[in-house]
């Protein structure tokens, strides 16, 4: 079940597929006594997906019984133990995923030649995801953070391993030549090694970096090269073996101080658009803003989601058993938003409460 998801990722995932390519999302609890009935609905939405999928008269008996195959593998990995938020389950010839985000998603299947990407989208921006590099002489690690969420990262080189014994080291200690760890030559090459694997790994999934280590370590890989204007260090020793647990409470206090000053400054842009005419509020404004192309900066509140339907030139409310209801119309403008090249934060619940929970800073 992957909750990593990276932009490239997701790029991949918008691509048409071969028809049918089925997307199931549904709610999920991470707690009781709510989650006892994800596995009922996680199953009557497997046997809605199986009836389309017989009901369809475009789709040939080969076709079926190949979507059908990929929807039990999906369903054998799903791990409603460790829920989070939200499930998204995307089959289609040939291939399957199985996606748990830390964001609400509406229940729904939906059969089409691409998979419906808009929920995970605005789930990796409301996540706000990190790297963190813990250091150590003998190891270097990389974490990926999202949410609340702490994994290490297993590919690319890292983890980054090396012993400390030194065969030469009788030798200098008798002529009284044995220097500190962190200024031998063999731990500022496997520094330098860690350093350059990981601008690799920033240079294809950019986020911003917490480094971890102790003063020393700290120093040598500020010696080696900078790692990005968005890395932030952290000095802690002892984490680069983990636990998760700990490395995400190294770094927690720095993001929430980041998240407080993020906040600060979009209420500040928000305000100065507003001065200029450069301000769209609420999702009438917004959705026709990020039609046009001209949002620069969306803020949006954590926790808000709205179920509404075209009517004439604007969104009404409605409800979620309206044939015609866009009951995913927030993480739909996170989408478009982001596709025309704009930034898009969430912020607390309450920010935004005078223009509508959805704001937006305009290009012109």
């Amino acid at each position: 079940m992957d909750s990593a998801h990276s932009s490239g990722a997701l790029a991949k995932l918008r691509q048409p597929r071969p028809y049918p390519a089925v997307s199931l999302l549904m709610p999920t609890h991470r707690r009781e006594p709510d989650n006892a009935q994800d596995p009922v609905r996680l199953r009557n939405l497997l046997a809605q997906a199986r009836d389309l999928l017989h009901n369809d008269p475009a789709v040939t008996r080969e076709r079926r019984a190949d979507v059908l195959d990929q929807l039990e593998q999906a369903a054998a990995e799903v791990d409603l133990v460790h829920a989070r938020d939200g499930l998204v389950i995307y089959a289609a010839p040939g291939e399957h995923q199985v996606w748990s985000v830390a964001r609400e998603v509406p229940e729904r299947v939906v059969l089409s030649d691409t998979f419906l990407t808009r929920n995970l989208v605005a789930a990796r921006a409301a996540a706000q995801p990190f790297w963190a590099l813990a250091v150590a002489a003998d190891r270097v690690s990389l974490w990926s953070g999202e949410g609340e969420q702490v994994t290490e990262h297993t590919a690319d080189g890292f983890p980054m391993e090396r012993s400390l014994e030194d065969p030469d080291a009788e030798r200098k200690e008798r002529i009284g030549d044995l220097p500190s760890t962190f200024r031998d030559e063999q731990t500022r090459q496997f520094l330098r090694q860690a350093h350059e694997a990981l601008r690799v790994v920033l240079a294809s999934y950019p986020r911003p970096l917490y480094v971890i280590g102790g003063s020393a370590a700290l120093s040598l890989l500020e010696e080696i090269g900078p790692l990005g204007k968005d890395t932030t260090t952290v000095q802690q020793e002892g984490l680069a073996a983990g636990p998760a647990a700990q490395v995400w409470r190294a770094v927690e206090p720095l993001r929430a101080d980041k998240a407080a000053a993020d906040r600060a400054a979009t209420v500040s842009e928000l305000d100065a658009a507003r001065g200029r005419r450069e301000f769209a509020g609420g999702l009438d404004e917004v959705a026709q803003a990020a039609r046009d192309g001209r949002i620069r900066l969306l803020a949006v509140e954590e926790h808000f989601r709205a179920v509404v339907r075209d009517y004439l030139d604007h969104l009404e409310p409605a409800e979620p058993t309206d044939l015609d209801a866009r009951d995913d119309i927030v993480d739909e403008l996170v989408e478009q938003a982001l596709e025309t090249g704009a930034e898009v934060r969430f912020v607390p619940d309450g920010t935004l409460s005078d223009a509508g929970r959805i704001a937006g800073v305009l290009r012109y």
